[in-house]
């Protein structure tokens, strides 16, 4: 287990972190310093816990949006993805379709061919 410190608000906390989350905890800190900064540029001194409160609500609700932003993401993938799937089956279906309709052209075009060089002859009009 690893530890932090980092500092918020003018206050110095000691942070335990797992190994290799020290970078990324820092991060968050200087976020969540930063968020308090910003209001308190905003609403003046209101009061530390006050502006901590609306920093982690302020916090809370961009990552609430995030995730929704995420989730209606994820399920236009999910619409994405099947209708590629029914796609690629209607695509199979007509090469399908097209493959049966050349072979039945070609097996009229071979009994054509064969009529004509077996019994052409005999079928045509007679000459003037």
């Amino acid at each position: 287990m690893a530890h932090v410190v980092v500092t918020i608000a003018g206050r110095t906390y000691r942070m335990a972190c797992e190994d290799g989350e020290e970078a990324n905890l820092d991060e968050l800190a200087k976020l969540v310093e930063n968020k308090i900064l910003s209001l308190r540029e905003g609403f003046g001194d209101i009061g530390e816990q006050r502006i901590t409160v609306m920093a982690a609500l302020t916090l809370a609700d961009e990552a609430s949006i995030a995730t929704r932003k995420l989730e209606a993401l994820q399920a236009e993938l999910a619409t994405l993805r099947e209708n590629a799937a029914a796609a690629k089956e209607a695509e199979a279906a007509l090469v399908e379709k097209l493959a049966a309709a050349l072979e039945d052209a070609t097996t009229r075009v071979e009994r054509l061919s064969r009529d004509l060089q077996h019994g052409g002859a005999e079928d045509a009009p007679p000459a003037l």
